[in-house]
């Protein structure tokens, strides 16, 4: 059995219940209400709450210097929301800064808002039905949760049973209520949406894709299968001590470019963080040594200096995770102010991470500092008493020339090294012996360590935690060695059903290619990546020689041509059911600037000089004393700060970049959505490259990487990884599961279109659409399930449309979208849909030579001309009557005959309620059977004709639209009519319309005292015109609804 809003804010406010919060209603507290709480229905902040619960959290600070804080606090500081929202949020964490004078002295001091140190000091509160007035009239979000008086979430419920009303509109009306209420918004530190059964949550700045599911309640493997989700979220986000947790180390704001962006943590990184933490401090402790999925937390050895690993997928926030994770950390009195040393691998993802961390300098109450070189490095962190955040590259932890091992740094317990994708490449502890030659050329050996010995060697107490997208392989020892097990884990499958990101699809091209191949291929087998920091010289000149022979075959002028001439085709065919971006992964500088030019003599209009114009760039490092054939190719780092942000703006034309390693790691831009790859690569590096396409945009049915040079067998090794650390999920999926999914659709398209011949759709897409649609909607149910199969096709056919085999069907879909195009534009279809279509990432799929340029008017196409709303004249109805389309001739009219009643009744209660009923009447005799199309085509068109008489009444009686209105209400009684005549009856009908204008205030509809005031008002008139004579109930029960549905009108 479903439940309605109602109902369903009654079970939300339960559950606050159950975890401690006071519950109260917004209409007892109201200025007008039994125990008002509010001097007007402007104010936002419940003073008296918020006064109490301050001296209760500050009894050392007067009484008078508090008042004066609730009264300011309650002021935005700027009128732009967000930056409101920040300084607030600074106040919460901060305290409010105040000068006052005490026994003649002056004292400054902090007034805290709320108590994070002791959860009961707090008062939590929720509040429902709280009206707010607004630039616009009256605002009523559905509940409000407050802390000490103040309103940090706000939670907008939808009705689970309506199909029309889901969480997006919940998402619509919290954007509606931002313009609208904005003060209310100053506080917020969450916004929920929910329809009970499914529930998001999102920050004051998120777009859709941005709000996500809270799955857990105490820690990551708590995630009860309650029947609503909204449950979860109330009783795991909003339990009193984890939401104040929450709003003190899990939310950050950002700038991005011009605009300010508030980050809000999802389930999993809150969790991570917290069980990371809890590991980092037992780690880290001096004395004592003592002995799930990730379940390392429970076991971690006190003393070890081994934090674990947090495991999250990439993607899925890990930057924000560690920011919140170092703000926590920083925060532990256990601790002792901590200094906390950032390891990354690469310089350009040093430079990332280090200014997201620069932007929470606010959260981390330190400003990160980057260690320049070696003697820095080693400067800052023997110096170093306490405290402060160092970034630094695993590189800088090298030996200095006759080194044999790092000299200690500092010995201090309190170090954490939080390290950026922990994996192999940084820690093998094991020595090797390397053979070499000395200056004289006389053979020498000694033995060489990896980088984790010397940053152990450095700081022999700290303690070390790993963040990493990809597991640790099974076999990597020296990873574990260092940090640790998983202290928590998120993988693909977890972010995908989340949708926090989008899975990635893999297609190979190799087919398409003849040059070079089977050499290639021997050669790829043995190439490793060349590691650029490696210490072993003869690996590294063993690496070298094989990658510069596989460089030559692969770089091959006819083979860049055929690899570019094969992209070019691919790329477009992609972008014409989604448009979006790509980036091309070449193996050398050299081949990305061959790549570039293959790719502009195929398609010259997209190249340009001019960084700031054309379609297509390279992105690399480079320096003066390269060749002249790549300086045109070599930008300046501003420069490459430019096409980053084009790059990531969807407007910008730029839509291909060619790269060699720069971009590959840390560089999120969400409606990149293909990877062409041409350079050997492996494991965690190849993981981290292909997850530039798993960002989540608007409605992106995933990400596509395309192989060149063959990394089947290398995405298979990753498979292997990935299942034995219990991963759910795959790094990858085959194109052709979603081809498949593609003609499992299509038979069902071609099972509704059974009957109906339109197999001269390529030459005849025109004349058959009206048939097709006509078919489509005279099948039981038929609209909505072709519309609910055509979404999953184009989202297939996106996944899967550069296949040869796709292609073949190409023409057909495009046929079939111009049948839901025509469907949703021109009959009635649910709200719901109409959003989904507007905020949609794909493209109609549409073929020119099919449908020109999409479908401009069914009228047209059936010989009708376009109907003008409100002039349904008899002879269009007349048309329309004939039409031998007979299903389509119902649909058409219903839609026009619903758009009428919507433009022109909608505050005439007898009119729209008689119409609609009527219609809805007419249609439900058709759905069973009782009627004929054709009879439901004359019943409409007897309405339509009826409407337009109705219509014509009111100028005939002298009324105006709302005059009218009431005059149909009062003549729905008979002995009226008969007693009291049409004059009498006209005359009231103005009398009272002026009256409920008069008397329209604010929230008159749910407050309950205005309502009685308002419903007295038209009894009073009523009783004075002796309305109705035979006292009937219902007579005056129309009449105040047709009071409210103009007086509603009025104050919205």
């Amino acid at each position: 059995m479903m439940i309605t809003e109602d109902q369903l804010e009654q079970l939300c406010l339960d559950w606050f219940k159950s975890i401690g919060y006071q519950v109260v209603c917004g209409y007892e507290i109201a200025p007008d209400g039994e125990t008002p709480e509010r001097s007007d229905y402007r104010q936002i902040v419940l003073f008296d709450r918020l006064l109490t619960q301050l001296q209760k959290i500050n009894p050392h600070i007067p009484v008078s210097v508090l008042e004066t804080v609730s009264q300011e606090i309650a002021k935005p500081e700027t009128p732009i929301l967000i930056k409101s929202n920040k300084a607030f949020h600074r106040l919460l964490l901060e305290g409010v800064k105040v000068n006052y004078k005490d026994k003649g002295k002056d004292i400054t001091d902090y007034v805290a808002l709320v108590d994070f140190s002791n959860v009961d000091n707090n008062q939590f509160l929720v509040v429902n039905q709280y009206t707010i007035t607004g630039i616009k009239g009256n605002r009523r979000p559905d509940v409000i949760v407050f802390i000490n008086g103040l309103p940090l979430a706000v939670i907008e419920l939808k009705n689970p049973a309506d199909s029309s009303a889901d969480i997006w509109s919940a998402y619509q009306q919290l954007q509606t209520y931002k313009d609208q209420v904005s003060d209310l918004f100053t506080f917020n530190e969450a916004l929920v949406v929910s329809d009970g059964l499914t529930a998001r949550v999102g920050s004051l700045t998120a777009n859709k894709e941005r709000f996500l599911p809270w799955r857990t309640i105490a820690n990551e493997d708590d995630k009860p299968l309650f029947e609503y989700r909204l449950e979860t979220l109330v009783k795991g986000f909003f339990e009193p001590e984890l939401f104040l947790d929450y709003i003190h180390y899990f939310i950050l704001f950002e700038q991005d470019g011009d605009a300010l962006i508030k980050k809000i943590a999802g389930y999993h990184q809150f969790h991570a963080v917290r069980e990371a933490v809890k590991a980092t401090v037992i780690a880290s402790q001096q004395e004592g040594v003592a002995e799930k999925r990730a379940t390392y937390g429970d076991r971690v050895v006190p003393g070890s200096g081994k934090a674990g690993v947090v495991w999250h997928t990439q993607g899925s926030g890990k930057s924000i995770s560690m920011v919140c994770y170092a703000g926590k950390l920083l925060a532990q009195p256990e601790m002792n102010n901590p200094t906390i040393v950032v390891v990354t691998d690469r310089n350009d993802l040093d430079g990332q991470l280090f200014n997201t961390f620069s932007m929470a300098s606010e959260t981390l109450k330190q400003t990160p500092v980057q260690a320049g070189d070696r003697d820095e490095l080693r400067d800052i962190l023997a110096s170093r008493q306490s405290g402060g955040i160092i970034f630094t590259t695993i590189q800088k932890f090298a030996l200095l020339g006759d080194e044999a091992s790092h000299p200690v740094l500092s010995q201090r317990h309190n170090i954490v090294v939080i390290s950026d994708e922990a994996h192999r490449s940084h820690y093998g502890d094991k020595a090797k012996l390397v053979k070499y030659k000395d200056k004289d050329g006389i053979d020498k050996a000694k033995y060489m360590f990896g980088y984790s010995k010397h940053l152990r060697d450095a700081l022999p107490q700290a303690s070390f935690i790993g963040f990493t997208g990809t597991p640790i392989s099974v076999d990597d020892k020296d990873t574990r060695a260092v940090f640790g097990d998983y202290v928590s884990i998120y993988d693909i499958q977890d972010a995908v059903d989340d949708g926090a990101t989008v899975p990635i699809y893999y297609e190979s091209r190799l087919a398409k290619l003849d040059i070079n191949q089977t050499e290639m291929e021997a050669l790829n087998d043995e190439v490793e990546e060349v590691i650029e920091g490696e210490e072993d010289l003869s690996v590294r000149e063993k690496t070298k020689s094989h990658w510069a022979a596989l460089e030559k075959l692969v770089g091959s002028a006819p083979r860049v041509e055929q690899v570019g001439k094969d992209l070019v085709a691919h790329f477009e065919t992609r972008i014409a059911s989604m448009p979006g971006k790509g980036m091309i992964v070449c193996m050398s500088r050299e081949i990305c600037v061959d790549m570039y030019n293959a790719i502009v003599a195929i398609k010259p209009e997209w190249h340009d000089t001019d960084t700031s114009k054309g379609a297509i760039k390279i992105v690399m490092t480079g320096s003066a004393s390269d060749k002249a054939r790549l300086q045109p190719q070599i930008y300046n780092k501003e420069t490459k700060k430019l096409f980053e942000k084009r790059f990531k703006d969807i407007n910008d034309p730029l839509q291909l970049v060619i790269v060699r390693d720069m971009w590959l790691t840390g560089f999120d831009a969400p409606s990149c959505h293909t990877m062409y790859i041409d350079k050997p690569m492996k494991g965690h590096n190849l993981m981290q490259a292909i997850a530039r396409v798993n960002r989540v945009f608007k409605d992106k049915p995933g990400g596509l990487v395309v192989d060149y040079i063959g990394i089947a067998s290398e995405l298979k090794n990753a498979l292997k990884t990935y299942t034995d650390s219990q991963g759910k999920g795959a790094p990858t999926l085959d194109t052709r599961e979603a081809y498949a999914i593609l003609l499992e659709k299509m038979d069902i398209v071609h099972g509704m279109l059974h009957g109906f011949d339109y197999s001269e759709f390529e030459t005849r897409a025109l004349q058959l659409l009206p048939g097709a649609m006509n078919h489509i909607l005279g099948l039981e149910d038929g609209k909505k399930r072709f519309l609910d199969v055509m979404a999953a096709i184009s989202k297939a056919f996106t996944l899967s449309g550069t296949l040869d085999e796709a292609d073949k069907l190409k023409k057909e879909i495009a046929f079939l979208s111009a049948i839901k195009a025509a469907i949703s534009k021109f009959t009635s279809i649910d709200k719901r849909r109409t959003d989904e279509e507007q905020n949609t990432a794909l493209k109609q799929i549409i073929d020119n030579a099919i449908v020109a340029d999409g479908i401009t008017d069914v009228f047209d196409l059936v010989g009708l001309d376009k109907p003008n709303i409100g002039l349904l004249s008899d002879e269009f109805l007349e048309d329309v009557k004939n039409m031998p389309q007979k299903n389509l001739a119902m649909e058409l009219l219903e839609k026009l005959l619903r758009d009428e009643i919507k433009a022109r009744m909608k505050t005439d209660v007898v009119s729209e309620m008689k119409y609609s009923d009527r219609i809805l009447e007419t249609l439900r005799k058709y759905h069973n059977r009782a009627i004929e199309t054709a009879q439901v085509i004359e019943e409409l068109i007897q309405l339509a004709k009826e409407m337009e008489a109705d219509l014509n009444e009111a100028d005939k009686l002298g009324l105006n639209s709302d005059e009218i209105a009431f005059y149909r209400a009062l003549i729905q009684n008979e002995s009226a009519v008969r007693e009291l005549g049409d004059n009498n009856l006209r005359d009231l009908a103005k009398y009272i319309t002026e009256q409920v204008r008069q008397s329209t205030t604010v929230d008159w509809q749910v407050r309950d005292s205005v309502r009685a005031k308002l419903r007295n008002l038209v009894r009073r008139a009523l009783r004075k015109w002796k309305y109705p004579p035979d006292d009937a109930k219902e007579a005056i029960e129309l009449c105040l609804k047709q009071a409210e549905a103009l007086s509603y009108s009025w104050s919205v």
